[in-house]
C-alpha cells in the first residue's frame, strides 16, 4: 500500500555492526511526519532547548562533546542559556531540511552524510547521535498532544534511526579519508638550485 523510501539504505562501511537494513516509510508515514512537523515548527526553539537539556541530564556524558556545556550542571542555566537555544536550533533546522528532503532520496541522504561528516570535524562520536532522536520525541509529544499516537512515534523513529544511521557512515567515511591523507608519504619538491639547471 505504501511505498518504501528506495535507496535510503546505508552503504555498508566495512564493520558488520554498520551493515543496516533499509529503512522503509510508507507514504502514510511521511505524511504524518510532515503534518507533525506543521504543529512542532511553532515551537521550535522551546522543542530544541528541551531537547538538549533532557539529553544532557539523560546523558551527562553528552556535554563533553559541548565545551561550554562541560561544566554545567543546573538544568535552570542550561535552558536559559543562548548558546544551547542555538544550537537546539541548528538541529531543528537539520530536521527540518530532512522532513522537507523526505520524498528527495538523494538529497536526504547527501545531508546526513554531510552531517555526519561535519560531526567527525567536530569530534562527536557516532555513539552519541542516536541519543538525539528519543530525546526529540520526548520533547515533541507534549507539543503535539493528542495528536502523538504510537504510528506518528513509529515513524518519527524510523526517520532518525536512518538519519543516524547516514551519519555514522559519512563519519566513519570522513576518518577514513583523514586517516588516508596523514598516511600518504608526503611528496618531496625537486631541489632547486644551480644542480636543478
Amino acid at each position: 500500500m505504501g511505498c518504501a523510501i528506495s535507496g535510503l539504505a546505508p552503504k555498508p562501511v566495512g564493520d558488520p555492526v554498520d551493515e543496516v537494513l533499509t529503512v522503509h516509510l510508507t507514504d502514510e508515514q511521511k505524511e504524518r511526519i510532515r503534518d507533525s512537523w506543521k504543529i512542532i515548527q511553532e515551537d521550535i526553539s522551546k522543542a530544541g532547548i528541551i531537547m538538549f537539556v533532557r539529553l544532557f541530564e539523560s546523558h551527562p556524558e553528552c556535554k563533553d562533546v559541548f565545551f561550554e556545556f562541560r561544566n554545567v550542571e543546573d538544568p535552570e542555566m542550561l535552558r536559559t542559556s543562548k548558546e544551547l537555544r542555538a544550537h537546539g536550533l541548528r538541529v531543528m533546522s537539520f530536521i527540518e531540511k530532512s522532513v522537507a528532503r523526505i520524498n528527495q532520496n538523494e538529497r536526504l541522504e547527501q545531508l546526513a552524510l554531510d552531517l555526519g561528516r561535519k560531526h567527525y570535524r567536530y569530534n562527536s562520536s557516532p555513539k552519541y547521535y542516536a541519543y538525539v532522536g528519543v530525546e526529540f520525541i520526548h520533547a515533541v509529544k507534549p507539543i503535539l498532544k493528542e495528536s502523538w499516537t504510537p504510528e506518528l512515534e513509529e515513524a518519527w523513529k524510523a526517520l532518525f534511526l536512518y538519519i543516524t544511521r547516514m551519519m555514522k557512515q559519512g563519519y566513519v567515511e570522513e576518518e577514513r579519508k583523514q586517516r588516508n591523507a596523514m598516511a600518504e608519504p608526503s611528496k618531496e619538491k625537486p631541489e632547486r638550485g644551480l644542480n636543478a639547471i
